[in-house]
């Protein structure tokens, strides 16, 4: 399996002790990262789970709804069906740029401090 990350240093690193860990975990800097993690998960896990719910009680509920043929033998069922798959990869798509421009720089400054590099 290749990688574009280079191979493991050989010097040792000290860890960060306990303290140092519950002081980054209360700095302002930490917060802000878990508030921009928060802010964009949590919204949309829930935006997620209430579109599947909602598939599910339509599947369950709304028989003839969900057989409404829309073209051919194509219906509203399938149709969601497709978009849940949809929905997903969209969503985890736009996950990752999130992180890349949003996440990732804060807690790579945050472990390159936390590591003796800043």
């Amino acid at each position: 399996m290749a990688t574009d990350a280079p191979p493991p240093s050989k010097e040792q690193h000290e860890l960060p002790s306990p303290e140092e860990f519950a002081e980054v975990q209360q700095s302002a800097e930490f917060g802000e990262l878990r508030r921009s993690y928060r802010s964009f998960a949590f919204p949309l896990t829930i935006a997620f789970i209430a579109w599947y719910l909602l598939y599910v009680l339509l599947s369950n509920y709304a028989g003839g709804f969900m057989g409404t043929e829309l073209f051919g033998n194509i219906n509203v069922a399938f149709v969601f069906g497709v978009a849940q798959f949809v929905t997903t990869f969209l969503i985890a798509w736009w996950y990752s740029k999130h992180a890349a421009a949003k996440l990732d720089p804060k807690a790579e400054a945050i472990k390159t401090r936390m590591e003796g590099g800043a």
